[in-house]
């Protein structure tokens, strides 16, 4: 694998280590320290300041309610638990990364793809409602619409390049997009790109069709 040149940023790790993301943003982080050396090594620091302070932290016990245990158990019973952190080891061989693959239940044959048009295909991943996590097929060469952020977009690629505004990201990298940019990414015309892609609050698109298509494709 080439090296990674587009890393996640010292604030998106310190919220994960910290368990603040949303579970899209959990398994963008997940994803990508599976595959990036520096991150992970980057991350492992974040977990162990974190865990000095909660150590220097720690003060007399507090007594438990009655029916604590008899409440937690019912919690984990219910599914209700966001466990977004928590990843197994990472797989070998395969496109997607481990964390991608259990949330697929394999890897890129095990894809529900759905066609969004224009050679594009999508396949919307189970997450919490706060933010969404999709994986994006784009033919290569072509071009996504044209489009600004309601929030932050977070993009990962995992087979094949893409090309924004004259920078190029390969697997593993991570283009990182918010309010302040409006772009219109290009997909390599080596081979089909395949993305992670994850949002918290709708694209802007600029051009009329892609709008108008926007509620049904939940972008």
């Amino acid at each position: 694998m080439k090296p990674i040149n587009h890393h996640l940023s010292d604030d998106i790790l310190m919220a994960y280590s910290a368990a603040t993301l949303p579970e899209a943003f959990n398994l963008m982080v997940a994803s990508h320290v599976s595959l990036c050396d520096e991150c992970r090594a980057r991350l492992e620091s974040f977990d162990a300041v974190g865990g000095a302070v909660l150590e220097d932290a720690r003060t007399a016990p507090v007594a438990l309610s009655e029916d604590a245990l008899a409440a937690t158990m019912a919690l984990i019973a219910s599914g209700d638990i966001d466990i977004g952190k928590a990843e197994a080891p990472p797989r070998k061989g395969g496109v997607l990364p481990g964390p991608l693959q259990d949330y697929v239940g394999g890897d890129l044959s095990a894809v529900k793809w759905r066609s969004v048009g224009m050679g594009v295909k999508q396949a919307i991943l189970p997450t919490s409602k706060d933010a969404s996590a999709r994986l994006l097929l784009i033919p290569a060469g072509a071009a996504m619409p044209d489009h600004g952020h309601n929030g932050i977009e977070m993009t990962m690629v995992l087979q094949g390049a893409f090309i924004d505004d004259g920078v190029y990201f390969a697997r593993g990298d991570v283009e990182i997009a918010d309010s302040d940019l409006d772009h219109t990414p290009v997909a390599d015309i080596g081979e089909d790109c395949i993305c992670l892609a994850v949002t918290d609050g709708p694209l802007q698109f600029k051009a009329l069709l892609p709008r108008i298509a926007q509620p049904f494709l939940r972008i």
